[in-house]
């Protein structure tokens, strides 16, 4: 998860293109389904891209992550936010896998495909039953994953290739099919700010990911407490199929 240490000076302007308004318009569907929280987790929360808007709409946030990187752009943009709107939000780096606040919260989210960066059953578990943990009873966790079937087709696809005027990379995967894990590997080229002479630094990033089977998921989910497991297809309420590439989940305690 550190993977992102030396990623996260420019992460938001790599990932501008990110469906950010489709993951908010998912937790919100869900919320009117399930019912409306007042006070959400949001795990792997990087630069607060979800968490942000979320507490401008007036929700009690705690975003937590891994980087002290990535949560120190997180306060910068939160600061530099002209209206609150009542919401509020507290940065704290942690584990996802062993993450506590001292409070129990209405609502746990981990979007994003951050539950792929745990590549090992255990820590997936571990993740599951500290949010089990964490939440109030009748609270809801949503999240979301890669499908297998997806980081089948980013090795196929790749390698990806940007070149803007500010910021260019080259981005190739390497898959393990036997662990349905992919590794991926990013050279970074990024003008430096307040440059003159517009120089550039460059960023070598290497990131793994694993996919689980989602009747793994579900049962594990279960495993942990949940009393109640519902599986959704790419940012939608409809039920996954073959072709799914992100899967949702919604688990109530």
């Amino acid at each position: 998860m550190e993977a992102y240490r030396h990623f996260a000076s420019v992460y938001d302007r790599l990932m501008e293109e990110m469906p950010y308004p489709q993951w908010l318009k998912f937790a919100e569907e869900c919320w009117t389904r399930y019912g409306t929280p007042k006070s959400v987790v949001d795990l792997g929360c990087g630069t607060g891209s979800i968490a942000i808007p979320l507490a401008r709409s007036g929700y009690q946030v705690f975003a937590i992550d891994l980087s002290s990187d990535m949560l120190t752009i997180g306060q910068s943009k939160w600061g530099e936010e002209p209206s609150r709107s009542g919401g509020s939000i507290t940065w704290l780096q942690q584990d996802m896998t062993g993450w506590e606040i001292g409070e129990e919260v209405d609502s746990v989210i981990s979007f994003c495909d951050c539950i792929n960066y745990l590549t090992e059953e255990d820590e997936v578990q571990a993740a599951f039953q500290a949010t089990y943990q964490g939440l109030k009873p009748g609270g809801l966790f949503l999240f979301d994953v890669h499908a297998p079937n997806t980081l089948a087709r980013y090795a196929a696809e790749q390698p990806f290739v940007l070149d803007d005027p500010d910021v260019a990379y080259i981005w190739t995967c390497e898959l393990d099919e036997e662990r349905v894990e992919i590794e991926h590997r990013l050279t970074i080229f990024a003008q430096e700010s307040g440059s003159r002479d517009n120089r550039f630094s460059r960023i070598e990033e290497m990131h793994v990911q694993r996919a689980y089977d989602a009747e793994w998921i579900r049962e594990s989910l279960l495993m942990a407490g949940f009393s109640r497991v519902e599986q959704f297809a790419d940012f939608t309420l409809d039920a996954p199929d073959s072709e799914a590439e992100r899967l949702f989940f919604a688990a109530i305690k």
